[in-house]
């Protein structure tokens, strides 16, 4: 049984909820529809330049408000990242992102539906990709965007003297 997105529950007064849907759920046409979707390849065409992924180095940049256990957590539209080292493990992280349109279900079973970083060093192990890097960052995604642009110039500028060479944004 697969998992094939999220379902938005609508009623009278907009959203009342969301939940991962597995594909036995959905029904008729849909699932029909589902299964044979016709979804993009991108094996062999790279949507940017640079080198091949089995040479890039990747950071994970999270809105998941994650902290370690001893940093001050994510207050409201926070401004600020948090710094993860990469040595990280699933027990050593918290996570401040308190929206209640925000399903925490995922999180609380496997850490890597948030911060993969237990698949990417698998990747970096398999030699799919070059590295992982040392540290990587989570921001708290109630925050407008436009807020942050200052600040992610700046942490883009100190990925690059890390040697990052590419990024795996994970929107929460």
């Amino acid at each position: 049984m697969r998992a094939v997105g999220w379902l938005l529950l609508v009623g009278d007064l907009g959203v009342l909820g969301a939940r991962m849907v597995r594909l036995a759920e959905v029904e008729e046409p849909l699932r029909t529809l589902l299964v044979h979707l016709d979804c993009p390849s991108f094996e062999t065409t790279p949507c940017v330049s640079g080198p091949p992924l089995r040479r890039r180095r990747v950071v994970l940049v999270s809105t998941a408000g994650l902290h370690l256990r001893d940093d001050r957590p994510f207050v409201g539209a926070s401004t600020e990242y948090r710094l993860i080292p990469g040595s990280a493990r699933a027990t050593d992280l918290l996570m401040s992102h308190m929206s209640v349109n925000h399903d925490r279900s995922g999180w609380e079973l496997d850490w890597n539906v948030v911060f993969p970083l237990d698949r990417l060093r698998e990747l970096a192990e398999q030699g799919v990709i070059g590295s992982v890097s040392d540290f990587h960052y989570s921001f708290m995604g109630a925050t407008d965007p436009r807020e942050l642009e200052d600040l992610t110039g700046q942490l883009a500028s100190t990925m690059r003297k890390d040697g990052v060479d590419a990024a795996l944004l994970i929107p929460i």
